[in-house]
């Protein structure tokens, strides 16, 4: 099963902090296609290279886009922070058609994981 796998990050997270938080929560047999977030965190050095170190495919989208996603779980906290209610699940569900791992935080990362 392919799947993408959306990731919502505080600035400064690790390549290892990342990578940890996908490995424990991706299903088994899944194949990641693409990892998926918001456009700031695209850059982000430690969503950038956790991509890049597994030959993963990173794809940012803008907040406005984003918050156009109707998610299960929004945050009013993340919404104030970065202008969209969620970013792992909306980011998931923009390459997905349905989450078959909800948002899940991990540290300072937060995974969802849409096929």
């Amino acid at each position: 099963m392919d799947v993408t796998v959306g990731v919502g990050a505080v600035s400064g997270v690790s390549v290892a902090e990342v990578l940890a938080a996908v490995d424990a929560v991706l299903p088994a047999g899944a194949r990641v296609a693409r990892l998926a977030t918001l456009e700031a965190r695209a850059a982000e050095p430690g969503v950038r290279d956790a991509a890049a170190a597994r030959g993963w495919p990173l794809t940012g989208h803008p907040a406005a886009v984003l918050a156009g996603v109707a998610v299960p779980s929004p945050s009013a906290r993340v919404a104030a922070a970065v202008g969209t209610p969620s970013v792992a699940e909306a980011a998931a569900l923009l390459h997905g058609a349905r989450l078959v791992v909800g948002r899940t935080v991990r540290g300072r990362v937060t995974v969802a994981v849409s096929e």
